[in-house]
Formats: C-alpha cells, structure tokens, sequence
C-alpha cells in the first residue's frame, strides 16, 4: 500500500455523503486486526496447530460460527461485553485474506 492509494480514499470519502464514517470505521477495523496480530502473532494466519490441523480458512469459518452463536444467543440486555459485530467483520476480512493466500498457494502449485 502506498500513499497514493491513501490519498486517493480519503479524496473518495470527501465526495461520498457517509464517506469519513465508512472510512473511519475501516480504519478502525484494520487498527484492531492490527493490535491483535501483534499481541497474539498471526494465529488466524497461521495457526500453530497444536490440537487442529485444520487449514486457516476452516479455523477462521469456526471462529465465526462462534461468534454467530454467541450472537444468536446473547442476553436481551446486550451486555455480551465485547464488541461482537467488530470482532465478526474481524473475521470476515481475515478470512477474505486467508482464501486470497489458499487461492494463490494452489494457482503456484497448480503452474508447471
């Protein structure tokens, strides 16, 4: 990524009427994808595989399940006392990067 790249978001957030909300709330997101990628290393990546030997797309698809499940059964009060909705898009764009990464390890072992 470069800044051009920037530049030329924050010029498209100027002339879209909820432009600086979308991109505050990206920018948000990757701050927490960010953070926890430092705290815990690239588990969601490239787990260790200590008790799963399920690929990371099947491991991040479980974590989402989870979620899910916590979401479907949360207390009528709200209280779940995380931010489930940002952990799910969390894990949505780890999951997008994790298929990107699959796709391309099979496009190179497919070449000849």
């Amino acid at each position: 990524m470069n800044s051009s790249y920037i530049e030329t978001l924050c010029t498209q957030a100027e002339a879209t009427p909820s432009g600086h909300d979308i991109l505050d709330e990206c920018l948000a997101i990757a701050e927490l994808l960010l953070d926890k990628n430092k705290k815990y290393g690239d588990s969601a990546l490239a787990p260790k595989r200590i008790f799963s030997r399920a690929d990371p797309v099947a491991q991040i698809e479980v974590r989402l399940d989870d979620k899910l499940s916590r979401v479907a059964n949360r207390k009528p009060d709200g209280s779940e006392g995380e931010d489930v909705v940002l952990d799910l898009v969390g894990y949505l764009v780890l999951l997008r990067i994790a298929r990107k990464r699959a796709a391309a390890i099979d496009a190179a072992e497919r070449a000849p």
